[in-house]
């Protein structure tokens, strides 16, 4: 592990025979893009959630109160913060790695990928979660980029069963209903909001994520079907990654754009089927 990483044992750690684990970019990701995962955890006697956050927080937005704040001082309190929705949410171990953007986004750095795979091998998760292949932040890709080539490089007795690429800075709504995962993360709207207002200096400092990722996922669970009564009030979706880190050929790239090409076809076929329409 790298010199600048931290483990931390949240406050009433809750550890269970199955674990699901979260390999995100930035503080609060997690909580984001994972809530399926920390909700899970929390609800099952033998399930628990452990988080990954790569980055140091130096480079988060701030305003207001936080406004003036050097970015020693705003990667203590994004340290601070996540370190308290890791106690809200009882994870299991919370790893804080401390890297830059600058050498997560370095496609030479291969540190990042050791540290992963450190914490893989420790771990022997079931389920992995990170960004998806498609998220519009350079970081996040940076991030889902090396946690599959951890993946692919950790010792397979120890590699996860399933890894799934989630909603952060770009949702998924628009894959193919088939082809996306559908997580169900009703009934939990004030352990949500809960976790989610720890995080007061991206709050405070003019980012509603909390309210964002709340209604993205309500948004999710209305949008999901036109045609049927709603069976979810809430949902997060998932890009399925297991194909990417069982065969190692496969070219993220393309395993992305294939899920593009899908959605491409599907708005032109939509298209020419009523294209007399005048």
């Amino acid at each position: 592990m790298n010199q600048k990483a931290e483990f931390y044992a949240p406050k009433g750690a809750k550890r269970g025979r199955v674990k699901l684990l979260t390999i995100a970019a930035h503080q609060d990701d997690a909580e984001i893009m994972s809530a399926h995962g920390v909700f899970q955890a929390l609800g099952e006697k033998n399930t628990a959630f452990y988080a990954v956050i790569t980055t140091d927080g130096s480079g988060s937005a701030r305003a207001g109160r936080y406004a003036d704040f050097t970015d020693a001082e705003m990667m203590q309190v994004r340290r601070d913060e996540q370190k308290k929705a890791a106690d809200i949410g009882k994870y299991g171990g919370l790893w804080l790695l401390n890297y830059t953007s600058a050498e997560v986004k370095n496609p030479a750095d291969t540190a990042v990928i050791a540290d992963f795979v450190e914490v893989i091998e420790k771990l022997k998760p079931e389920i992995i979660y990170t960004h998806n292949l498609c998220d519009k932040h350079d970081t996040h890709i940076g991030v889902a980029l090396k946690a599959i080539a951890a993946v692919r490089k950790a010792n397979k007795k120890y590699c996860p069963k399933l890894m799934y690429g989630c909603e952060c800075w770009r949702a998924l709504d628009w894959m193919q209903d088939d082809q996306k995962t559908v997580f169900d993360t009703s009934g939990n709207d004030k352990k949500m909001a809960k976790l989610l207002a720890v995080f007061d200096s991206q709050i405070a400092g003019g980012k509603r994520y909390d309210l964002a990722a709340m209604g993205r996922q309500k948004a999710n669970a209305t949008y999901l079907s036109s045609h049927a009564v709603d069976t979810m009030t809430a949902a997060n979706y998932g890009m399925d990654l297991t194909p990417l880190i069982n065969d190692a050929s496969i070219d993220p790239a393309g395993y992305a754009l294939s899920f593009i090409d899908s959605f491409r076809a599907d708005v032109a076929g939509k298209i020419a089927k009523f294209s007399k329409i005048q």
